[in-house]
């Protein structure tokens, strides 16, 4: 059982799908996983003890939960969210080892190593210094590079406005407008398209940034919200997308 839509994602891509019995009711990929509405948020011990699982994957930290689970005799596999592409792959492994399929998950994380390598090794000349404002919803909350979004980002030089505004080093600042501004990116990403309903129009029509350099040299990009926050197996398509805007800027260039 699942109850993280990133730990699903990574069940499936290290061969284990057959074995998953429900998921929570945030997990929406792949279409073939048994959504339920069990929730990750607020696991009910009762509602997945149903289930008879033989071990329950799931994030955050549900120690009341898994005390309770362990109390039943069902074993778990927690994992806390990752802040870079070694996090990812380790819990890829870790994943691939409690169901039996070690070999399937080190041969995905090569895989993806592979691919990035690639990647990164073809573009990152062209990302150094370029500066890029992700925007997580349209209250202009953000993610720096001590997150996972931002150490994507980081992999190929890019610099990340939001770093000076998280003093705290909370990790998803909310900006300000006029920060932004100020800050003028070369880059925009955005999420939220679906659930906010922000476009590239949108974000030109915003007082002010069509002054932008970004919106002005017509590079702003969407970001899959999904691809974005889950650091399973689909990661690589969060590459590609940095990796296309890269392109882009060359052509541009």
């Amino acid at each position: 059982m699942s109850l993280s839509p990133t730990a699903t994602e990574m069940l499936y891509g290290v061969g284990a799908g057959a074995q998953v019995v429900a998921v929570d009711d945030f997990s929406n990929y792949p279409p073939e996983a048994p959504m339920t509405d069990l929730s990750g948020f607020r696991p009910n011990l009762e509602a997945i003890a149903e289930y008879s699982p033989d071990l329950v994957v799931m994030s955050g930290n549900p120690d009341e939960i898994v005390s309770g689970l362990e109390a039943l005799g069902i074993p778990t596999l927690v994992h806390s969210a990752a802040l870079s592409l070694e996090d990812a792959y380790q819990q890829m492994r870790q994943v691939g080892a409690a169901t039996g399929h070690s070999e399937e998950a080190e041969a995905l994380v090569t895989s993806l190593q592979e691919e990035i390598t690639e990647m990164v090794s073809r573009y990152e000349d062209i990302g150094q210094g370029l500066t890029f404002y992700h925007e997580i919803s349209n209250d202009f909350f953000s993610a720096t590079s001590g997150t996972f979004i931002g150490a994507v980002y980081g992999l190929f030089g890019l610099e990340n406005i939001a770093d000076a505004a998280d003093p705290d080093g909370f990790g998803y600042p909310q900006l300000s407008a006029e920060y932004i501004l100020e800050s003028d990116p070369d880059l925009i990403f955005y999420g939220c398209a679906v659930w906010c309903g922000t476009t590239a129009e949108s974000i030109a029509e915003r007082p002010g940034w069509n002054e932008l350099s970004a919106v002005g040299n017509g590079l702003l990009f969407e970001v899959d919200d999904d691809l974005s926050s889950r650091w399973g197996p689909r990661l690589i398509e969060f590459v590609r997308i940095i990796s296309h805007t890269l392109e882009q800027v060359t052509n541009q260039g």
